[in-house]
């Protein structure tokens, strides 16, 4: 508020001239006095854009700014790079069974899993192609991991669905690699997809990894070594 002539008595300030003011000085204090309030606003509002925006990027964070962790997938039979057990190999005939697997960090929105076991070292009639030794979908996307010797049916009681592997038999099939190769790294992946695939036991497993495409939210791996004692 502009201020009026007058006396201020008890008390100096610089728009005061032996208690009096003149038009002079007054001018010039609400001149500094305008300017000073156009100064505490900006400020204010300065600081208040500030908090709105770092409760903004609080927020953001939260929700999605930082990564999530990734799919895990893990085994207690044996450790990652490692070599496998014989129980769950050829070296064992008929007896062999499938690890128990467990796996965390499901992805957001995750409606299936996809799992295939495979030897990346070797190759199928002169092509691209290798060896697999298991392949399941519609794994539920509730589900936290796969029992100790699945058996070895097409269907599931949960609704997941086995395919044949390069035994052209349905589910598991242990590692064989011969006693006179290097050991193989045999590797199970795992896959967490938004959808259901609409697939039945006989679907080769091209058809069933093509069905992924657009549909991966997450994946994982896991390595096991085997060859055959001597």
């Amino acid at each position: 508020m502009p201020l009026r002539s007058g006396t201020f008595k008890g008390h100096r300030h610089p728009a005061v001239k032996f208690g009096r003011t003149t038009p002079y000085h007054l001018d010039m204090l609400n001149s500094f006095m305008e300017k000073q309030t156009v100064r505490i606003l900006t400020m204010g509002t300065l600081l208040l854009s500030l908090g709105i925006g770092n409760a903004f990027s609080q927020e953001k964070g939260g929700k999605g700014g930082a990564p999530s962790p990734p799919l895990t997938l893990t085994t207690s039979a044996w450790a990652d790079g490692t070599d496998i057990p014989p129980k769950y190999t050829q070296a064992v005939g008929n007896m062999v069974i499938s690890p128990k697997l467990d796996w965390t960090n499901t992805p957001p929105n995750t409606a299936t899993f996809v799992l295939l076991m495979h030897d990346p070292d070797v190759t199928r009639n002169r092509t691209t192609d290798d060896q697999t030794h298991w392949i399941m979908w519609n794994i539920p996307g509730t589900a936290k991991g796969l029992p100790e010797n699945v058996p070895p049916q097409p269907t599931l009681p949960d609704g997941s669905v086995q395919g044949k592997n390069g035994g052209d038999t349905v589910g598991y099939r242990g590692p064989g690699a011969a006693a006179t190769f290097p050991k193989h790294h045999y590797t199970i992946e795992l896959y967490a997809l938004d959808t259901r695939l609409d697939l039945g036991p006989d679907t080769p497993r091209a058809d069933v990894m093509k069905a992924l495409s657009g549909h991966i939210l997450g994946k994982a791996a896991y390595v096991g070594l085997f060859h055959r004692p001597n």
